[in-house]
């Protein structure tokens, strides 16, 4: 006994094998298009704390001389010498 397959068959196999691999190629491109998302937000955080690395840099280099080392202290802490009365005004 001989099985023939016939055109109807042929062409459903043909389209299930195809659906199949779109939805696969659709998935994967899917997953694609996120993954570059990701990298593109990556990259702008990155770029954001090279920036803020090269102040903060800046800003230990500064900060290891006493005179502005005391005018930073003064001016973000609000700090004082004791023999010296500071008002805040608003």
């Amino acid at each position: 006994m001989q099985i023939e397959f016939g055109r109807r068959f042929w062409i459903t196999t043909t389209v299930i094998i195809v659906l199949f691999t779109l939805f696969f190629v659709g998935r994967n491109l899917l997953h694609a298009i996120e993954i570059r998302y990701d990298i593109r937000e990556l990259e702008r955080e990155e770029e954001h704390y090279r920036t803020r690395i090269a102040a903060d840099s800046t800003l230990v280099e500064q900060l290891q001389y006493d005179d502005y080392l005391e005018e930073y202290a003064r001016e973000k802490f609000r700090m004082q010498r004791s023999d010296e009365k500071v008002y805040l005004i608003k």
